[in-house]
């Protein structure tokens, strides 16, 4: 799928995604530093990746895990600092959502500083999740 916005465009492309971006945006994040590069890669191929260009510069992309059925993750949220601001945060939103992999029962996602963004979009604060693994 591909959207576009002027000189910003979204795809779920496999083959546009510059791993190089994703791997070093990934380890200046408080969820994912030190995420070694083969990690980040089999999570790549293993999922639906939503890269966000201008023109031909990566700056975005967001990160969805689902099943096709009933339930998508949408994880490792990132812009580039210069583009933070822009509104691109909400029009990926609204592409993650229309989606066909987001078309599903359950919605997840997790942040530590972004709950006002995606309450726009009707998630809910939920104390009854529980995880396991080594993040804070």
């Amino acid at each position: 799928m591909k959207w576009e916005n002027g000189e910003f465009w979204i795809t779920d492309d496999n083959e546009a995604t510059d791993i190089d971006f994703v791997w070093r945006s990934l380890d200046t994040t408080y969820w994912a530093k030190g995420r070694p590069r083969d990690v980040v890669e089999k999570s790549v191929r293993n999922s639906v990746l939503l890269s966000l260009f201008k023109n031909d510069q990566p700056v975005r992309f967001t990160r969805i895990v689902g099943d096709n059925s009933t339930f998508a993750w949408i994880c490792d949220v990132y812009v580039h600092p210069d583009f933070r601001g822009r509104g691109l945060g909400k029009w990926m939103m609204e592409c993650c959502l229309a989606h066909p992999i987001c078309k599903v029962h359950i919605n997840l996602l997790a942040t530590r500083d972004a709950h006002g963004l995606y309450e726009k979009y009707a998630f809910v604060r939920n104390e009854s999740m529980m995880r396991r693994g080594d993040q804070e």
